[in-house]
């Protein structure tokens, strides 16, 4: 039976992105914009769970963010996720793909045991496509990207179909693995009624501080009110665990910004409008005028 950990992220939706999304130092400003369950990460999860379903094993769910990102844990859990871990740390604060993938690893050394990891192909505030790839490398374990259907799993390993260029190929692997999945794979699930009325009301101790902050709770209450309803929800089974960097035994100078190279100067929003036209009637000497025109203008040369 494979042991499954599915790394999933919270994201700002940027269907209607502007130039307020970008902070001065290059990190995204997500209060800007609503936070959503990344796209294929749900596409991975679900996968997760047809395997386990399929295969027998258990699903944990690693999410990195702060507070509020215990919300992509919760719509796990309702959907059929074992286990939701939050990685929060305002030392994880603005980490590019190789802070964040050094971040994941240490999780994923801590939960200790897996065969499968799963992963969205890419996320959709970054579309670097790169955190499955860097996570694999680090761990030293094999990957399989661009997955749209898990075929077969057993002893020697599994088979998946994967996405290429024209087509696809039938690819096969030992465990552990990483599979990196697209949007291609499946329709994900929706919540289950039962689970939902269980999981709705869970919360990671982070998160209990943040909404209680956020609901103008008296600064010298919040500590005390957190740590009440926190051993409240532990006792029903609805506290979500949480993992800062010194329970990961992350190196600082591997997290965050400290760990971070890459940098952003600035977001864009390009427009494509359409302008001047230039209707071409189909014949040889009107085709013939019209790559004349493109190659005086050296549009073509």
């Amino acid at each position: 039976m494979p042991t499954c950990i599915v790394l999933v992220k919270q994201v700002p939706d940027t269907k209607n992105i502007t130039g307020q999304a970008m902070k001065d130092d290059g990190t995204v400003n997500r209060g800007a914009l609503p936070a959503i369950f990344n796209p294929e990460d749900l596409n991975a999860l679900e996968m997760a769970l047809s395997v386990v379903q399929k295969y027998g094993g258990t699903v944990t769910v690693l999410t990195m963010g702060p507070p509020s990102a215990a919300e992509v844990l919760r719509q796990s859990l309702v959907r059929g996720a074992d286990r939701g871990i939050l990685l929060t740390d305002r030392k994880f604060a603005g980490a590019d793909t190789l802070a964040t993938s050094y971040t994941l690893c240490c999780g994923i050394e801590t939960i200790g045991r897996y065969d499968l990891i799963f992963c969205g192909r890419q996320a959709i505030d970054g579309d670097t496509a790169q955190i499955g790839p860097q996570v694999a490398g680090k761990l030293g374990i094999g990957q399989l990207t661009y997955v749209e259907d898990f075929l077969s799993y057993d002893k020697d390993g599994i088979t998946v179909r994967k996405a290429i260029e024209g087509g696809y190929e039938i690819v096969s692997g030992p465990t552990p693995c990483l599979l990196t999945v697209t949007s291609a794979a499946n329709a994900p699930r929706p919540p289950a009624v039962k689970r939902l009325l269980k999981y709705r009301k869970a919360r990671a101790s982070s998160e209990i501080a943040w909404l209680l902050d956020k609901a103008g709770t008296p600064k010298d209450q919040i500590a005390a009110k957190a740590k009440a309803e926190a051993d409240r929800l532990a006792a029903e089974n609805l506290l979500i665990e949480e993992w800062s960097a010194a329970a990961v035994k992350a190196d600082l100078e591997q997290c965050g910004l400290s760990g971070s190279p890459t940098k952003v100067k600035k977001i864009e929003s390009v427009v494509v409008a359409a302008t001047d036209h230039v209707k071409v009637e189909p014949t040889d000497s009107a085709v013939a005028q019209l790559m004349k025109r493109l190659i005086a203008e050296h549009t073509l040369d």
